[in-house]
């Protein structure tokens, strides 16, 4: 996404409550876009929660895992990047994101783990979990600094390259592990 993968503080931003969506969902192509995209994650559900969380009480606080679509206004965000002005609404409306049903994490998931993403039947998105920059403890206990964490928080862990647009009628099938859900963009009504 042309950051710097360096940074020693990933991005981090909030969806509404009426953003979430579960798996069959119908997503309305929302307004004030012409560019509104996909980007496939893993989700993170947490069971416990905390402030400044060691990495043992991260991984304890974990208690599920889904795999996510976070929607994204492309062409807004690139406008408030350019601007220097926060990207919520380009990121934070309704039905801006998917997610699958959870799946127990126990001793989580191996680093192949693929992370998959297909629009129409054709592969977008694809990576194992293990090249993820921030790895889900890391993410949870830098998080745990800033904000107090709760059970039943959901964490969206980022996002493969191969991000692209979606138009009305396209048919998304995400995987992740166990966790797949399948979703379709539809004109708002």
């Amino acid at each position: 996404m042309g950051g710097n993968l360096a940074a020693s503080v990933p991005c981090f931003f909030m969806k509404p409550p009426d953003g979430l969506l579960g798996p069959g969902a119908r997503i309305p192509y929302p307004p004030e876009t012409h560019d509104f995209q996909h980007e496939v994650e893993l989700v993170i559900a947490l069971g416990e929660g905390g402030r400044n969380l060691a990495p043992e009480d991260a991984r304890r606080a974990v208690l599920a895992y889904g795999v996510g679509l976070d929607l994204t206004r492309r062409d807004l965000q690139t406008e408030l990047k350019r601007r220097g002005h926060p990207w919520e609404l380009a990121k934070s409306f309704t039905a801006s994101a998917v997610v699958s049903g959870l799946v127990p994490w126990g001793e989580g998931l191996p680093s192949t783990t693929p992370l998959r993403l297909r629009v129409n039947g054709h592969l977008r998105q694809e990576t194992a979990i293990g090249a993820m920059i921030h790895g889900v403890e890391d993410l949870l206990v830098l998080l745990s600094r800033y904000d107090t964490l709760a059970p039943g928080d959901l964490l969206f862990t980022g996002t493969p390259a191969g991000v692209g647009p979606l138009v009305p009628g396209d048919r998304l099938e995400a995987t992740c592990g166990e966790a797949h859900l399948e979703a379709t963009v539809v004109d708002p009504s």
